[in-house]
């Protein structure tokens, strides 16, 4: 049999990142870096307002079988078919999703992250990157309130920490409750009688993850919210005498710290007073909300959080990191045993290293990044006082939106936020109708998404069309609020001259 054999030498392999590539390494980031810089220094709008056609005409050219010369051919490549027409979430009009601008250390810390490509699973794989995550799961739940006994682990966003919170109470009920071993031996008899109690704001992920469970739709109950879209205690207690009533087991309440849509806060204290009494897990979606825990002005809106079994936290939504960056933390560490498995080849029982293995307390990730220290570089180097000032003015600038809006005649506001999101529709003398109101709201988003000066989100309420701001930039100002507001207008206007102009 015939092998090929290749040149044992640095430049035959100054591809791989090692210690003879240092040269292409450097030229291969500052290409990199050229072209944020271009990216930094070019954009000013948020989106380019190409379409799909054009830019599916851009990738037909794309070869794979035949690579490219140099890093100057491909980051020009990649300006042209990505960077030229990615979303730029850091400019002050763009106040759409959830996407925050990111801060430097951070980004910094990416370039680390990648490099040295540390997995996160087990300690000898990631030695001084487990303590780094260890402490800032600490100082989270410390922030929360947890005590000495609480931990948790980073995860991929806030949809797989909703996801571990309900694994965790089911199986927690199983075991308590009717002594079964979900991990053995599969959902119990009762497990069709299970009910989980959300909020009819909850997060569109909890309805994909109790089907994932194995409980199925059927096994949520959305419990009615107050004229803030937050879950009414009253209602939550009703809901769980009626269910008991019918002979089902409630197992969880999800209250919400931070609805997507409305920014607003379910009272957690009641709530965690209800599950306490009828003995069911509490498990807090602070996803959006975490950021509260920065600031002192603010951090009494989570007051009752500490009351949790369980929480989510995302450092990329409210924390200023880039995806992905985020935390599952527990009250009690001892409800991460009801997750563990002991593989021989990674994490056996035996290991030295017991309790160092991250991987022991996550159940969706194995091989994970380093996410930590991108956090870790942000806490050490800004600290929690300056993040905390973002979060303030993100707050307060809020609140004078909304104000803004009120005054304004040409504008309905559903609700005020205790965070960051407000919904409204633009709803001038001469609409008559929903139906009317939903075709020009409409038509104002997608206007202004093509045209790309400014970027708003839509959302349904009551099966009504309403547009969304979501304020994650401490760099927006009120006179950018008032230009979007000029934008939707003049994009109104045109819509009400074309179907409400007499014909001629």
């Amino acid at each position: 049999m015939d092998y090929i054999t290749l040149p044992q030498t640095a430049t035959a392999f100054k591809d791989i990142f090692h210690e003879g590539a240092a040269e292409e390494y450097n030229n291969a980031v500052n290409s990199a870096k050229q072209l944020v810089n271009s990216f930094l220094e070019n954009n000013r709008t948020p989106f380019s307002g190409i379409t799909p056609d054009q830019l599916r005409a851009l990738f037909s050219q794309v070869d794979f079988d035949t690579p490219l010369p140099d890093y100057e051919s491909l980051f020009r490549e990649v300006e042209e078919l990505y960077v030229n027409h990615a979303t730029a979430f850091h400019l002050p009009n763009y106040i759409a999703h959830l996407n925050c601008p990111i801060v430097i250390p951070a980004l910094a810390a990416e370039v680390v992250i990648a490099a040295i490509n540390s997995s996160q699973d087990t300690w000898d794989q990631s030695a001084g990157g487990t303590l780094m995550e260890q402490k800032l799961v600490s100082w989270t739940c410390n922030e929360i309130g947890f005590g000495a006994q609480a931990d948790g682990v980073f995860t991929a966003g806030g949809s797989q920490s909703n996801l571990m919170g309900l694994l965790l109470a089911r199986d927690y009920f199983a075991k308590e409750k009717l002594g079964h071993d979900t991990r053995k031996n599969g959902l119990p008899a009762e497990a069709s009688r299970f009910r989980i109690f959300v909020s009819e704001m909850t997060h569109f992920s909890v309805q994909n993850t109790v089907s994932l469970m194995g409980l199925g739709e059927k096994s949520l109950v959305k419990v009615k919210t107050d004229n803030g879209f937050r879950l009414s205690p009253a209602d939550l207690e009703q809901a769980i005498k009626k269910e008991l009533e019918q002979g089902n087991l409630p197992v969880a309440v999800i209250a919400t710290a931070g609805t997507t849509d409305f920014g607003n806060i379910d009272p957690l204290v009641p709530i965690g007073e209800i599950a306490a009494r009828y003995g069911i897990w509490f498990h807090v979606d602070a996803a959006y909300g975490c950021g509260l825990l920065l600031t002192e002005k603010y951090r009494h809106l989570l007051n009752g959080i500490e009351r949790a079994n369980s929480v989510t936290t995302d450092y990329h939504k409210a924390f200023f990191q880039p995806i992905s960056s985020s935390a599952f933390l527990v009250r009690d560490n001892r409800y991460l045993e009801l997750i563990t498995h002991h593989a021989d080849y990674l994490n056996p029982q035996e290991n030295v290293f017991e309790g160092l293995n991250q991987i022991n307390k996550t159940i969706t990730q194995s091989t994970r990044r380093f996410d930590a220290l991108k956090l870790w570089c942000t806490l050490r180097l800004m600290g929690k006082e300056k993040l905390g000032t973002y979060i303030e003015t993100i707050i307060e600038t809020t609140e004078k939106t909304a104000n803004i809006l009120e005054k304004d005649g040409d504008f309905q506001l559903l609700t005020h936020s205790d965070i960051s999101a407000l919904v409204f529709r633009y709803y001038p003398a001469g609409v008559q109708d929903d139906v009317f109101s939903d075709k020009l709201n409409q038509y104002i988003k997608k206007e202004m998404f093509q045209e790309g000066k400014a970027i708003v989100a839509g959302t349904r309420v009551n099966d009504a069309f309403y547009l969304k701001f979501t304020l994650l930039n401490p760099l927006t100002t009120l006179n950018d609020i008032r230009n979007i507001v000029s934008i939707i207008k003049k994009h109104g206007a045109a819509f009400m001259k074309q179907h409400l102009s007499p014909a001629l």
